[in-house]
């Protein structure tokens, strides 16, 4: 018998690499979250945000890449739970504590633990909510604001200071009250839209691919001002998604009954 020959530079199976490849994202991801804090320690802003930004592309992609190889585990969810608690829980609140929030001493830093826990107990209830067989449409939607989306919203203010717009607006002296409102969006159960599945005809995917390019285009030349444009609307847009996710429950209830009516008959 002739011995195969092992490829020396196989590291790992195909299998392997399908759970690997998705867990590797998400600690790149934790890592541009830490980064952030030391880049608002030596009070370089931008690239704090820009790290946080990125830390967020990756939170979602290494998801979808996970289910788009089945690469999907127990390990890698619990693994994308403690990054999103450092990357949008953590990390956000110490750039703006590093660059507001301290001047105002002890309250400043409560502020700042009261959204990092607001975070985390968002995440321990993410993690045990399950969608309901008959109710498919609720995964159209988040229970409060989504981490990611949370920090998002803290950082508007710097954001906005980085940008080069000029409303003649202190928007700083807003932040600590924007970071406590967005804590309690957190916890809250408002319904937010999740755009996981989005069903788009054939015929607008031609304007979504335009949109989408046009966005990334216009955040490489302005970034903080295509970011503050993206926070405002997604704020903007969280009574919008109440009133659709109650719509969305009226026609469900509508639908049971009419069921029920046949079964009887």
């Amino acid at each position: 018998m002739i011995d195969e020959k092992k490829n020396p530079f196989k590291i790992v199976s195909t299998k392997k690499t399908r759970y690997i490849l998705p867990n590797i994202l998400t600690l790149v991801g934790v890592c541009l979250g830490i980064s952030s804090i030391k880049f608002s320690l030596d009070q370089n802003y931008s690239l704090a945000v820009i790290f946080l930004l990125f830390a967020a592309l990756l939170d979602a992609l290494d998801g979808r890449i996970a289910r788009m190889i089945k690469g999907t585990t127990e390990f890698g969810k619990e693994l994308d739970s403690l990054t999103d608690f450092v990357s949008f829980g953590i990390a956000p609140a110490f750039v703006v504590y590093f660059w507001d929030l301290n001047k105002y001493g002890k309250i400043g830093w409560a502020i700042t633990l009261i959204f990092s826990v607001c975070c985390v107990l968002r995440l321990a209830r993410f993690n045990l909510t399950k969608i309901e067989q008959n109710s498919e449409w609720k995964v159209n939607f988040f229970e409060g604001v989504p981490s990611p989306a949370g920090a998002g919203l803290i950082l508007l203010p710097l954001i906005y200071e980085l940008s080069n717009f000029n409303f003649n607006i202190e928007f700083k002296n807003l932040s600590p009250y924007l970071v406590v409102i967005v804590s309690f969006l957190l916890i809250s159960k408002i319904p937010t839209f999740s755009f996981k599945k989005i069903i788009i005809s054939s015929k607008l995917t031609i304007f979504l691919l335009l949109g989408v390019g046009i966005t990334f285009i216009t955040l490489i030349f302005f970034t903080f001002e295509t970011l503050l444009i993206m926070g405002l609307i997604y704020f903007l847009s969280i009574p919008i998604s109440a009133i659709s996710y109650f719509k969305n429950i009226t026609k469900h209830k509508n639908i049971i009954k009419e069921d029920d009516h046949e079964d009887i008959l």
